[in-house]
């Protein structure tokens, strides 16, 4: 025992290790990382040559159901929309002109009335005697002036014989009087005129409104409300505002075609034409609160569809492209490299084809480049499609009714079993 030699561990027990201390390899430090990246650069690899291209995955998808139409040349309107405030044409409110009591209305409200149909009659008792008594007044001034000048003439055949003093004064009596008589016919026409204005006319053609004042009231010239106001319906006007930047395309228009621009005014739909009418007016100055211009147009409103104070859609017709090249605008679809079509091949797939679009126009696009006259693209059903899809045509496809139809050649048969079934029941 006493033989053994103590072992020694040195001064911290824990770092000594009980096995004899040996080199590792340097590279095993460095070998794993480079193992695994080589594996992965060989599984992308892989992945990018055996996994499937979008136009791989397409001609292995089943066809899908589209419908197609055909891209056609056509002349296409060039709009301009906007809202209008409808308005009468033209409106008055009828006034009394003179003051008394309303003894006649002689129109019902909501009717139709042209110009200088009566409307009304106020008392004209009072402006009848004023008018009688200036047409008395008249005569009796007139009968005067011709004895004065019958006078002058005898003073005037007296020659040397009568005084020029009498003679003057006698000449200035006559002019005197002649000018009273004068004086007399402006005081008959003006009786005449208020006794006029106790028959009450319409002013222009229109369509009455609500009456403000019943028979028997005491009316007068400075009363708000009136009798009636009568707006005309036909025509009718529609004002709407645009903004400033067409305005310049406008004026190019109008200077250009010499006529005035076509408007339609459109029922809520936007589509339904209620009626066709003309710019009568480009406002003369621009809103710079709002950066618009008001424009103004007529309507003959026939039916009565465009009504004072409501609201219409407006298109203004600017002008009209010729012969361009369109296509329904539900085909045009839109993706990172732009605005492209899905064009029908004759091996019945579709290709993804780039367009140029110009104006677009309600449900029509107007195509610059990328397609030819009767080129059949797809307007359904895009959604499914990649470049290079199997695609059917709806218009290809039976019903399901005609599918499950029976045939002329089943009926024959169902017939003669009929006919045998019946001949064995014989």
């Amino acid at each position: 025992m006493d033989d053994i030699d103590p072992i020694y561990y040195g001064p911290y027990d824990d770092d000594v290790s009980p096995h004899p201390p040996h080199d590792e390899p340097r590279h095993s430090t460095w070998r794993t990382p480079v193992v695994l990246i080589l594996i992965l650069i060989l599984i992308g690899l892989a992945s990018w040559y055996f996994w499937p291209t979008p136009k791989d995955t397409a001609r292995h998808q089943p066809p899908v159901v589209i419908q197609t139409a055909a891209a056609v040349r056509q002349d296409v309107p060039v709009y301009l929309d906007g809202l209008g405030t409808i308005s009468a044409y033209n409106t008055v409110t009828v006034h009394t002109q003179v003051a008394g009591h309303l003894d006649k209305v002689l129109f019902n409200e909501g009717q139709d009335v042209h110009a200088g149909d009566l409307l009304a009659i106020v008392d004209p008792r009072t402006y009848q005697a004023a008018y009688d008594s200036a047409v008395a007044t008249r005569d009796k001034d007139a009968a005067n002036l011709e004895n004065a000048q019958r006078d002058l003439m005898r003073y005037e055949n007296l020659g040397a014989d009568i005084a020029h003093q009498i003679l003057d004064t006698q000449r200035a009596t006559v002019a005197q009087l002649a000018a009273t008589v004068r004086a007399d016919e402006a005081a008959i026409e003006n009786a005449r005129a208020q006794l006029s204005y106790t028959h009450i006319t319409a002013p222009i053609n229109g369509r009455t409104g609500i009456r403000q004042v019943d028979v028997g009231n005491l009316i007068q010239p400075g009363d708000t409300n009136g009798i009636v106001m009568l707006t005309q319906l036909q025509p009718i006007s529609v004002i709407f505002s645009l903004p400033q930047q067409d305005l310049q395309n406008i004026m190019t228009q109008i200077n250009a075609q010499h006529n005035k621009l076509t408007v339609l005014a459109l029922a809520q739909d936007g589509k339904t034409i209620i009626d066709t009418g003309i710019l009568e007016l480009v406002d003369n100055q621009i809103d710079q609160t709002t950066g618009t211009i008001k424009l103004k147009s007529t309507f003959p409103n026939k039916d009565h569809l465009l009504w004072p104070g409501g609201f219409t859609n407006v298109r203004l017709l600017v002008t009209t492209q010729q012969n361009v090249l369109t296509i329904p605008t539900v085909a045009v679809q839109r993706g990172p490299q732009g605005t492209y079509v899905y064009l029908l091949q004759p091996d019945k797939t579709v290709k993804i084809r780039p367009v140029t679009v110009g104006l677009t126009q309600d449900d029509i696009t107007v195509i610059t480049d990328g397609l030819q006259d009767s080129d059949q693209i797809a307007t359904d059903g895009m959604v499914k499609l990649q470049d290079g899809s199997k695609v059917t045509l709806a218009s290809d496809q039976k019903p399901d009714a005609d599918k499950n139809k029976p045939s002329s050649e089943d009926n024959k048969s169902s017939d003669e079993k009929k006919h045998k079934h019946h001949k064995d029941s014989e």
